[in-house]
């Protein structure tokens, strides 16, 4: 399985959207980078499937962009026009040469959902590792109308739960990716979360003049 962040080289605000390759070919968000099909189709002919982290527009405005390009199912936990898949916290859902679960993790956004896999975790805004607050774990913001921290540091605890030890790498909706190869010695995608849930539980604003 190999993963590409389609939208890395993006002059404007936009989601990090993965593709990832292997036997079922599935694009994780799309983004709000006009051209990402164009990315798309340079590393692929064909997309079996696009699932969605949640609904925020920097992670699906370009979607119509990609269905007209690609002929791919559209797999979302909230309803959504061109949603042919519903996901509900409990489902799997293949992607590249891997079956993950779907985890319900709402608190940044209500239909937010992360998919954990046996080597990697692709978790949407709930948590990410780099992102300006923190460097090194961090937590989805919870301070606009339908967020809410309480709910966050739920979903936080739960992703922990269902977290294999043998998940090396987390592809997060914003920041760099995280791998136990290129991270510090030692530390580990559980490490981060556990960190980013630390970060949480304080109940400090994330950014100032929130």
């Amino acid at each position: 399985m190999e993963v590409f962040n389609v939208t890395a080289g993006a002059e404007q605000f936009t989601c990090n959207a993965y593709l990832v390759t292997g036997e079922r070919t599935v694009l994780v968000d799309v983004g709000s980078m006009p051209g990402v099909e164009d990315v798309v189709a340079d590393h692929v002919d064909r997309l079996d499937a696009i699932v969605l982290t949640h609904q925020h527009s920097d992670h699906v405005d370009q979607l119509d962009a990609v269905l007209e390009r690609f002929d791919a199912d559209v797999y979302a936990y909230a309803e959504h026009p061109h949603r042919t898949h519903t996901l509900e916290d409990g489902d799997t859902v293949e992607m590249g040469d891997e079956t993950f679960d779907v985890v319900y993790t709402p608190g940044h956004a209500a239909d937010h959902i992360s998919f954990v896999g046996e080597t990697a975790l692709f978790s949407g805004d709930v948590v990410v590792y780099n992102d300006g607050a923190f460097d090194d774990g961090s937590f989805g913001r919870t301070d606009l109308p339908g967020q809410s921290r309480e709910r966050l540091i739920q979903s936080l605890q739960g992703l922990l739960e269902q977290l294999p030890d043998s998940v090396t790498a987390l592809y997060a909706g914003h920041g760099e990716t995280f791998t136990a190869e290129t991270g510090p010695d030692g530390d580990s995608v559980r490490d981060v979360v556990e960190r980013a849930l630390s970060r949480a539980e304080e109940r400090k604003p994330k950014y100032p003049g929130e």
